[in-house]
């Protein structure tokens, strides 16, 4: 069983080691209460989907990713379409395109629980799959909306399908969610966020720019515990940052970084804070002092 963030508990106590994952949970169960509260209660705040939404009949949001394969479809969007892409592209460029996956994503809470199972039953190992295959997934989604004239990834999406299911009675919504937890426990460890699913991939790109990072403000400070590492979802992501690999700032820069703060939660140390990627400062390292005796 992992033992990640244990000293962070000790040191800091259960809450503050727990404070972004619970902010999270809170996010992306609130975003599916004020989806859920039109169908279920009558009251409509927001309508709509995950792909497109209006925000008390006033503010739309549209995913870019389902606006682009709209595009390549050759069906034009209305305006308001447009105008909900702009206002998510802005607020992505502020706080990162991944914070979808952390934030949002209701398919992130299963794979997050099937990683805390695998941790508790000690399951190693697994398949392994290059990260960069959700590239090429995402490039096939794109190829087929073309090809066939279709939203045709949409009809398998699992943040679609979980999304339907929900409001519509999950029916056979819950074999394609049980799939992705049974391979995220026996299979593969972030197989499906991290390896494998087109929009993660398509919001990693929208995340190179953003101006909201986490950065290791105190590397110095590290320990080598690793736990970081082990929480982490996307841990190739880090090593740069806090070990300064070929001079590089304590920022991580990466767009694949869910901005997630899992990493700030299970630090003792205190290695890790939000802030910006304008504060990308090399830390300046002082010689050692010399041992050798001046000369007589």
């Amino acid at each position: 069983m992992s033992t990640a963030g244990r000293d962070a508990i000790q040191a800091k106590g259960w809450l503050r080691a727990h404070k972004w994952l619970l902010l999270r949970r809170a996010s992306q169960l609130s975003i599916l209460a004020l989806f859920l509260l039109g169908p279920l209660a009558g009251v409509w705040i927001v309508k709509g989907n995950l792909s497109f939404s209006y925000t008390l009949d006033v503010l739309p949001l549209t995913d870019p990713f389902v606006l682009l394969q709209s595009l390549l479809t050759r069906h034009l969007p209305e305006t308001k379409a447009f105008v909900g892409v702009a206002v998510v592209l802005v607020f992505y460029a502020l706080v990162g395109g991944r914070v979808f996956c952390s934030w949002a994503c209701p398919v992130n809470m299963v794979t997050d629980a099937a990683a805390w199972l695998r941790s508790r039953l000690g399951i190693k190992g697994g398949a392994h799959i290059s990260r960069k295959t959700r590239y090429w997934i995402l490039a096939m989604t794109l190829v087929l909306a073309a090809a066939t004239g279709t939203l045709a990834w949409e009809l398998v999406n699992p943040v679609s399908i979980f999304h339907r299911g929900l409001i519509f009675g999950l029916g056979a919504a819950w074999a394609v969610i049980l799939a992705i937890f049974l391979l995220e426990l026996f299979v593969m460890q972030d197989g499906w966020c991290g390896r494998l699913c087109p929009m993660g991939a398509f919001y990693g790109l929208l995340g190179r720019v953003s101006l909201f990072r986490p950065a290791a403000i105190r590397r110095s400070a590290c320990n080598d515990c690793m736990d970081c590492f082990v929480v982490c979802p996307e841990p190739q992501v880090i090593r740069p940052a806090l070990k300064g690999v070929e001079g590089a700032g304590p920022v991580i820069l990466a767009g694949n970084c869910t901005n997630c703060g899992r990493c700030i939660d299970v630090c003792a140390k205190d290695v890790f804070a939000f802030g910006t990627r304008f504060g990308n400062k090399v830390e300046k390292v002082s010689p050692p002092a010399s041992t050798m005796s001046p000369a007589a």
